[in-house]
């Protein structure tokens, strides 16, 4: 049936890699393919994706990529536009307010809006790790990353989670 499934995607697969796909799918485990440029890894991806029905998600290694890079990012030009506006109605956010202490208290009931999802750059990682129903992550030329890299996808596939020390996990 995953054989089939594969050919209908345009990709021929012997045996081997459909027990492989299929046991992947039915223990929600990740698959490792490896193997010298040209041999097909990257049309696997493309076919699993089209297959099972999920979006593929690629992450291109290479030397000196690191978490922040791989997982997310700030967008801080959507910051730095949001902290000029909060400066314009400063004054009005503060009037009547006696003393630091409840200037501080008002400003706290904004909370910690500058860190929180609407500022969020989800990277392929993130990406992935969201989607509700899976996703096929191609990470490709990982052994141009670094070994802390490495250490940490490894992390992340056994894991499936990551912490986001601004928001939680």
């Amino acid at each position: 049936m995953v054989a089939e499934g594969f050919e209908s995607a345009g990709y021929i697969c012997d045996k081997n890699i459909a027990t492989a796909i299929y046991l992947a799918c039915h223990l929600r485990k990740p698959i490792l393919v490896e193997g010298p440029p040209g041999v097909g890894k990257t049309e696997l991806a493309i076919a699993a994706s089209a297959y099972l029905q999920l979006p593929l998600v690629r992450l291109q290694c290479y030397e000196g990529l690191d978490e922040s890079k791989a997982l997310y990012e700030w967008k801080y030009g959507k910051q730095l536009l949001y902290t000029q506006i909060l400066k314009e109605k400063l004054g009005d956010l503060l009037k009547g307010a006696e003393g630091l202490d409840e200037s501080i208290a008002r400003l706290h009931e904004f909370g910690d809006s500058f860190f929180s999802e609407e500022f969020l750059d989800a990277r392929p990682l993130l990406k992935a790790l969201r989607e509700k129903e899976g996703a096929v992550l191609l990470i490709d030329e990982v052994d141009k990353s670094d070994q802390e890299f490495e250490a940490f996808l490894l992390e992340i596939l056994s894991d499936y989670q990551i912490t986001i020390p601004e928001i939680g996990t």
